[in-house]
Parts: structure tokens; sequence; C-alpha cells
């Protein structure tokens, strides 16, 4: 399967893309809401959860971090059985703002993530922009969140905090 490739040139620095993108321990609004957890030390965890923390939605490992240049990462959806790919994202100064693109790569028989994420990175990345520029989420956006907060009960038991962290422990234990 091919890579995933994506840009955006935003009228913002560098510095406020890399932040709100890395930012931990708070709402990311382009990551559909989420809430990142890691410390950016090469091979820890990363969590995206719900904001109550209730659900864990993708888990990864971080693989590089050059601050305000280049960030990558492993990514896999916990209600997905497939392996985890590759997540990079690239940062590129502008005369007029700052270029980002995220290059989703490592699918060999992952289709699931594939099809999802071919249209979740440009949602991620216009969603982005729309804050960094304005301070807002474009309305289609919000609508959308609050649909898929209304429809979290029918998330599958596996995205539950303790679930996804018990598959964790097991999968580095070598018992998966």
């Amino acid at each position: 399967m091919d890579d995933v490739v994506f840009s955006i040139d935003i009228d913002t620095s560098v510095e406020a893309a890399w932040r709100e993108l890395t930012k931990t321990g708070e709402v990311q609004y382009p990551m559909f809401n989420a809430v990142l957890e890691t410390d950016w030390e090469t091979d820890s965890p990363l969590y995206y959860y719900k904001p109550d923390r209730t659900r864990i939605f993708v888990v990864g490992r971080v693989v590089e971090v050059e601050p305000e240049r280049r960030l990558v990462h492993t990514y896999r959806f916990t209600d997905l059985d497939e392996t985890e790919t590759l997540v990079t994202w690239e940062f590129e100064q502008l005369p007029s703002g700052v270029r980002v693109t995220v290059t989703h790569s490592g699918f060999t028989d992952q289709v699931a993530t594939h099809k999802r994420v071919g249209g979740g990175w440009k949602l991620i990345l216009a969603t982005l922009q729309s804050i960094l520029e304005t301070g807002r989420k474009p309305a289609r956006v919000r609508l959308m969140y609050g649909i898929m907060s209304a429809l979290d009960f029918i998330q599958p038991k596996k995205t539950l905090t303790e679930n996804v962290l018990a598959d964790e422990r097991g999968r580095e234990g070598g018992l998966r």
C-alpha cells in the first residue's frame, strides 16, 4: 500500500505549529479532541486519550524528535487488530508561514488503518490550519466532534483505557 502524504501551508510560525501538535496533557483540537500523553523521549510510549481519559484511541512509540523540524512515531488504532505503522511530521519555515507535512507509512497489511487515515490526516491538517490562523475549529468539525462524543457509548470495550494499557503491557512482554 502507498504511503499517505498530506501537506498544508499555514500562516503561523513553526514554533506555534510544533507547540500545537506536541502539547501534552491538554486537548489537541486538530487531533479529534484527543489528549496526548508522552514525554517525547526516544522509545517512550505515546497515547491519544479521550479528554476524560476513559478511552485511548491511538497508541505508539516515539522514534525521533528534532524540535520544530521533524517528529516520528509509531501509530496503531486501538479499535483495530492491526500492527503499528509509522507517522512522520515535518515542519518547514516558509516566507509566509510554515509548511506542515504528515507522512503515514509502513503499511503492509493494515488495510483498515490505511483507509481510515486517508481522510483523517487531511481533516487534521485543515483543523490545525483553522485553529492556528483563526483560533477556532471549523463549524463542520465542531459538529462532527459533537456527534462523535454523543456516540462514544458504541466504542468497543478494547478502547477502554484499562484494556488498552493491559494490551500494551502484553505486547511489551511478548505475550501477543
